[in-house]
């Protein structure tokens, strides 16, 4: 019998607050076909609703809330980034998670594995502008620097036309593409995840 998996999800939106964002759509799409993998996936963390505090370490100090974050994202065996497209780029926000994640790079084990070690990433992307692989790029390069496994297809997105009015939360019907990309993602990153899981890195 396969594993059990466990996914967490972050929504790196700007708001902290209100109405349903496309990011929490696509993240949502993706929790859906997690589910069908038999992967757990927990409700997304809205990051923008925390006091996270700007730095390069694990924990800034008095009142940051980025650690009991880090610990959950860390517990789970995948992590779906999903982040909004903002002038061309992954938002202000997403950068804030992935600079906060550098700490990883000095803490490793004594095998100097760091603590994303064996633990695999997908990104969730929407925007009404061109970008999403210019965000992909950001994330994943990101991630795998700081020891995250990138499965293959790990990026499930949208964009609508530019300067356009309609949000991927707002679509009467969703892409054909996007299902079917989705549902790519969660195979792929479920069975990275397992075959990671059953035999982590050496270091």
């Amino acid at each position: 019998m396969a594993a059990p998996l466990t996914a967490t999800a972050i929504n790196c939106s700007l708001s902290s607050r209100g109405r349903k964002s496309s990011t929490d759509a696509m993240l949502a799409v993706l929790a859906d076909h997690f589910k069908e993998q038999g992967v757990t996936v927990a409700d997304p963390i809205r990051l923008a609703a925390h006091n996270i505090k700007w730095g390069v370490k694990s924990d800034e100090g008095e009142g940051d809330e980025w650690p009991q974050i880090r610990e959950r994202i860390l517990a789970a065996d995948i992590l779906i980034f999903g982040t909004p497209i903002w002038m061309g780029q992954a938002s202000s926000v997403a950068k804030l998670v992935m600079e906060r994640m550098d700490a990883f790079l000095s803490e490793t084990d004594d095998k100097g594995r760091m603590p994303s070690y064996s633990k695999v990433a997908v990104a969730a992307i929407v925007g009404n502008e061109d970008g999403a692989h210019n965000v992909s790029s950001q994330i994943f390069q990101a991630l795998n620097d700081v020891g995250w496994t990138i499965p293959a297809v790990a990026a499930c997105y949208w964009v609508g036309e530019a300067m356009g009015s309609v949000d991927f939360k707002d679509l009467d019907h969703r892409p054909r593409k996007v299902t079917e990309t989705a549902k790519m993602v969660a195979a792929n990153a479920a069975h990275l995840a397992r075959l990671l899981k059953k035999a982590p890195y050496p270091g």
